[in-house]
């Protein structure tokens, strides 16, 4: 059963015009999500809602039965995660215009976090389609999540090569969970659903507008670890991936082609604009350190977190600290510190720079201070 207060995040998906930037500001301004949607409209004013957009909201809300609304969706096994759910990706958390409710139909699992995208064109060649077949299985074979977008040509290649090896998929729509677009990729998504999930920011009902696919490829990319664009136009949606891809700080790899090919027109254009040239299967796993994530796979399910990690990951800062820093503040022997920090290396949580300086790690499925909290431990 969902939460009473889910329906309201849902009534205000539901508003074309209140986006993340416009629901954070109103939530600052009146406490929670049910006392905003429940506002009047000289309330919404003061909260500085537009009058076309007050009036927009209030004709919603009163033309929608919310608790029918959550019936339907939860028939149709259609999860809700919202900005302060325990179970909203914690990888979107951070990214700018970050969804603030998202639909999923399958599960995500922690291992998810190492997911890499794999974006191109829907008019692919053939070294395109081997290309894209032979990366995603070779990354199921490893136990990475692959991530993409549902549509034809490379996407659909990516998600069909994971799970044919075996492999979790994740595909991020631009419409309602309700709606399987393209059509003929309906058992497709079936197949995801069993072995990965469906995800969108567009309520039930939505329908597959071209202007809704350049959006929901933040997701695509807040989602990875990673973005590898296998063919892609000067005008290709995977482009518009690659750039969400660099202003989040996530690396980029392309696979380069023809100089008379259109399908690597764009592809070409991001290596020399500084993306990683994908001359083999192996830069893709230097670059995860495929040993660094078995030793964190392996580590966290042998080792659970304690009030000593929980302590230094308050700690760790965003920026570069020496050890000695760390200790100082949480009073603590530099030995115990050392000797946690390597074990919470290991588990992903924290990043070891030069000079036995540590980071903190934020991109974590589920925050280990909201962890702590959820076990009873937070203060």
């Amino acid at each position: 059963m969902m939460e009473d207060r889910t329906k309201y995040w849902v009534g205000f998906n539901l508003v074309r015009g209140i986006g993340p930037v416009r629901l954070e500001r109103l939530l600052q301004h009146f406490g929670d999500i049910q006392s905003a949607w429940e506002a009047r409209s000289y309330q919404l004013a003061a909260a500085g809602l537009n009058e076309n957009l007050s009036r927009e909201m209030i004709r919603i809300r009163e033309n929608t039965c919310l608790d029918e609304l959550m019936e339907t969706i939860q028939k149709a096994g259609i999860k809700v995660y919202y900005w302060d759910h325990p179970h909203y990706p914690e990888r979107l958390r951070h990214i700018t215009q970050s969804p603030f409710v998202i639909y999923l139909k399958g599960d995500l699992i922690e291992n998810d976090i190492w997911g890499v995208a794999i974006v191109g064109t829907r008019r692919y060649s053939d070294y395109g389609r081997q290309i894209t077949g032979e990366l995603a299985r070779m990354l199921a074979g490893y136990g990475i999540t692959v991530i993409s977008g549902l549509a034809r040509g490379i996407d659909g290649i990516a998600h069909q090569g994971s799970l044919d090896a075996g492999g979790r998929t994740i595909a991020v729509l631009g419409n309602g969970l309700d709606i399987v677009y393209p059509p003929e990729h309906k058992k497709l998504a079936e197949r995801i659903v069993n072995h990965g999930a469906l995800i969108s920011d567009y309520p039930i009902g939505t329908p597959p507008d071209g202007s809704n696919f350049p959006p929901r490829n933040r997701i695509i990319s807040g989602l990875a670890k990673m973005v590898i664009v296998i063919e892609a136009g000067q005008k290709s949606g995977a482009l518009i991936t690659a750039g969400y891809a660099a202003e989040q700080g996530k690396e980029v790899f392309a696979v380069p082609g023809k100089i008379t090919s259109p399908a690597s027109k764009g592809t070409n254009l991001l290596i020399k604009q500084g993306a990683h040239p994908l001359l083999s299967a192996q830069d893709v796993l230097d670059l995860l350190n495929m040993s660094l994530i078995s030793e964190q796979r392996t580590v966290q399910k042998t080792l659970p977190s304690d009030p000593r990690e929980a302590l230094l990951f308050q700690a760790v800062g965003d920026e570069p600290q020496h050890v000695d820093e760390i200790s100082s503040q949480v009073n603590l022997p530099i030995e115990e510190v050392t000797s946690t920090l390597a074990l919470m290396e290991l588990k992903g949580m924290v990043r070891k720079t030069f000079g036995m300086k540590y980071v903190a790690v934020r991109d974590m499925m589920i925050d280990y201070r909201s962890r702590s909290n959820l076990n009873g431990e937070g203060s």
